[in-house]
């Protein structure tokens, strides 16, 4: 499919050069003259890519740039600056305020070229879907290194294979790894001054953990352990700090891979403070089935301690069990040879607080 650029420059014989120069290279161009008419042409078309002068009357590339990134349609457009000003600080304020590159004016048709084909590469890179399995993140890290320039590992990453009880690795220690669960089941804890355990999050297939330590720079505040022989995927931290702090765009595609675990860990957190205790082992009982499914629709026998699952919810064994007691009673589940069998999904998922 044709790339649509919009191309925001007030010089006339500037701007009928650089569409000649497009055109030929195959994209189709829509051309504003001033920087009012081109948010509203972007608008309009929503194209792959804007290119834009910086000085311009009426409205500069600066307030194109601000207006532009306000509106979430328009928000995520790979956005280049053209300028015959070459001072550090115009390029730095440019950059800062979200463009994602700066061509200074003269310049050729190659420079031109090349630049664009860059954005659009690593646009692509951020649209793109990736699975959440060792082929999928792997995917991801080579179109980075590949499409997005980004300087890291080359190749596959390494998989490490833990046996059932085995630590992955624990609190205190400094950080080296971005973990992702390619098989198995890796539950997070922590111990509190009595010596028990609380079960912070449970990580399966297609997960990632390690990565709050990575983010703030500190020792891990959790232990992991594997629940389930499982095995797990190593990202150096080079690696992830050069995805998150090199290109934007990257780092945007980078954090949608991350961010559904983010998501959950503030969905436990609010069960943990807000719901009664029916509630919050309703809550946390799904959660964990949810884990344990191996496809949509699957109906898994949950063999798990009780003391782990105690420890999701946030309350004694004793608590929970005298739940799931109550929770049996009602149909809501059955139990045999200690299995949790889901029954209600839906009743389970709206249970009153």
């Amino acid at each position: 499919m044709t790339k649509k650029i919009v191309l925001i420059e007030d010089n006339k014989a500037v701007r009928e050069n650089i569409e000649e120069i497009l055109e030929l290279a195959s994209y189709k161009v829509f051309a504003a003259l001033n920087g009012k008419k081109g948010v509203d042409l972007v608008t309009k078309e929503s194209p792959d890519l804007i290119i834009c002068d910086i000085m311009m009357p009426e409205l500069d590339g600066y307030g194109v740039l601000h207006m532009l990134s306000k509106n979430p349609k328009t928000s995520s457009i790979p956005f280049i600056f053209l300028t015959a000003k070459a001072d550090r600080t115009d390029f730095r304020k440019g950059m800062e305020m979200g463009a994602d590159d700066y061509i200074t004016k003269p310049f050729d048709d190659i420079e031109l070229l090349n630049a664009i084909e860059v954005r659009l590469k690593k646009n692509d890179l951020l649209k793109t879907e990736f699975a959440a399995s060792a082929e999928g993140v792997n995917d991801f890290l080579n179109q980075a290194r590949v499409n997005g320039k980004i300087d890291i590992t080359k190749g596959d990453r390494e998989v490490h294979s833990y046996k059932k009880k085995q630590m992955v690795y624990t609190h205190g220690h400094r950080p080296s790894y971005l973990y992702f669960v390619v098989k198995g089941k890796v539950k997070l804890f922590r111990m509190n001054d009595d010596g028990k355990e609380l079960i912070i999050s449970i990580h399966k297939d297609g997960d990632f953990m390690g990565y709050t330590a990575l983010l703030e720079e500190t020792p891990y505040a959790d232990n992991a352990e594997a629940m389930e022989d499982s095995e797990v995927m190593m990202i150096p931290k080079a690696d992830f700090y050069a995805l998150l702090n090199t290109d934007a765009q990257v780092a945007k595609s980078f954090i949608k891979l991350l961010s559904h675990n983010l998501a959950e860990r503030e969905e436990a957190l609010l069960n943990l403070a807000y719901n009664s205790l029916r509630k919050r082992v309703a809550v946390g009982l799904l959660q964990v089935y949810d884990k344990f499914k191996k496809a949509p629709g699957d109906k898994p026998k949950l063999e798990i301690p009780r003391e782990d699952l105690a420890q999701v919810v946030g309350t004694a064994t004793e608590s929970l069990i005298r739940t799931l007691s109550d929770f049996k009673n009602e149909k809501l589940i059955e139990i045999k040879e200690g299995k949790i069998s889901v029954l209600d999904e839906v009743k389970l998922k709206n249970l009153l607080n």
